[in-house]
């Protein structure tokens, strides 16, 4: 069988994952914009995607930090963390419009006391998590009076993968590990309910990881979890941690990982600590 073509490891984590968790494929409403205010990083996607730039939005250091696609422009004023906002900022940005998840049901009537809440759920256990975001984007841009800036979002979404789904033909065969480096003993895997999982599973590639995403700020599995699937690749999504990259260099367990030993591993070297590649140290161009 052809080896599998050689793709760029950032073109597949930034097109495959990055760009297509909604961003932004609508010109920017240029008036009657309403003055919306972002609490739900996913919300906040689903606005930018249909070209709704929000007045103010969560946390954005750590979403431009962490996400880096869609841009926010950096007029957007950041209101501090999603779970405590900073209510009198949120008051003074004037919304028409607040964005939610019953993941800050918590603080709702708070929001509510400013603003009118709009409130869906795109990440749930057990739940894939795309349906439900080309769901929140639809109604976001129905509610907004602009229902084909959804439909030319989601249009654009689904070429792009096709695109990429036949670009990656050759890479059906073998399973993907998606992963988030926590330290040098624990990851993050991302199951069929995380949008990554989600990406995996319309670009024809078999998601490694069979358990459900576990929703939790800490990298829960420990990582000799990666072994049950030697023959598998494994992408680090979050690269590796500057504190984590020595210790997983002088791992044993890691460097015995199947897919460590045979350089059938990447990370987003934009985003951690460089090294802890393989052994044999291909390039990042290298197929896997």
């Amino acid at each position: 069988m052809k080896p599998p073509a050689p793709i760029r490891r950032r073109a597949l984590l930034r097109g495959a994952f990055t760009s297509l968790a909604l961003a932004p494929a609508y010109p920017l409403w240029a008036r009657d914009t309403p003055r919306l205010a972002a609490i739900d990083w996913a919300m906040l996607e689903s606005a930018l995607a249909i070209g709704a730039v929000p007045v103010a939005a969560c946390e954005l250091v750590r979403f431009r930090a962490d996400a880096m696609e869609p841009e926010v422009p950096a007029n957007v004023t950041d209101l501090g963390l999603r779970g405590s906002p900073n209510f009198e900022l949120l008051q003074l940005t004037r919304p028409t419009l607040i964005l939610s998840s019953p993941w800050y049901a918590r603080i709702q009537p708070r929001l509510s006391a400013i603003a009118p809440v709009m409130s869906r759920a795109v990440y749930g256990e057990g739940a894939a998590p795309w349906p439900r975001a080309i769901r929140a984007m639809t109604d976001l841009a129905e509610r907004l009076n602009r229902p084909e800036a959804a439909l030319h979002a989601e249009s654009r979404a689904m070429q792009t993968l096709e695109a990429l789904r036949s670009r990656l033909a050759l890479w059906q065969d073998r399973p993907v590990y998606v992963v988030q480096i926590g330290d040098a003993r624990h990851v993050r895997a991302f199951g069929a309910d995380s949008m990554f999982g989600n990406m995996l599973d319309l670009l024809g590639l078999e998601n490694a990881w069979r358990g459900q995403t576990e929703f939790s700020f800490a990298a829960p599995t420990p990582l000799e979890r990666l072994a049950e699937r030697p023959e598998a690749r494994i992408l680090a999504v979050s690269g590796i941690p500057a504190e984590a990259a020595p210790a997983l260099r002088r791992s044993v367990l890691w460097n015995r990982l199947e897919p460590v030993a045979q350089g059938r591993f990447r990370s987003d070297q934009r985003r951690g600590g460089k090294g802890c590649r393989s052994r044999r140290s291909p390039t990042q161009d290298d197929p896997m």
